[in-house]
């Protein structure tokens, strides 16, 4: 089976970001902040743009990257989650109190080594 890659004209990876997916070129923004918008708060891409002072180009390529469910994208999600859950940020007691565990520099590089799933 062949991977399809796609050149991305606006989107690039941000080396100095634990986040494995793509970030708006020049921006500290990830497409998936972008994509958020548009799926779950239901904001047009113009509307994005325009908040974001962005040209629509840039929020389409967010869209259309994030809706091609690229396994970075998954993996940070996966990381993130996990992140919170050893942090104790899923514990119940975490809402009332606002405690969070401070992880280890080991337990930090375990979490980041967790791998992007295969697409």
């Amino acid at each position: 089976m062949s991977t399809v890659h796609t050149e991305y004209k606006r989107l690039a990876p941000n080396p100095k970001s634990s986040y494995r997916q793509l970030f708006i070129k020049g921006r500290r923004i990830r497409a998936w902040v972008i994509y958020c918008e548009h799926a779950a708060q239901g904001m047009s891409a113009e509307e994005i743009a325009a908040d974001h002072d962005l040209p629509i180009q840039v929020v389409r390529e967010c869209i259309a990257y994030c809706e091609s469910n690229p396994p970075e994208v998954r993996g940070d999600l996966i990381r993130e989650e996990e992140l919170m859950r050893a942090m104790g940020m899923i514990d119940p007691e975490h809402k009332r109190t606002g405690k969070t565990k401070l992880l280890t520099p080991q337990e930090i590089a375990r979490i980041n080594r967790i791998p992007d799933p295969s697409p």
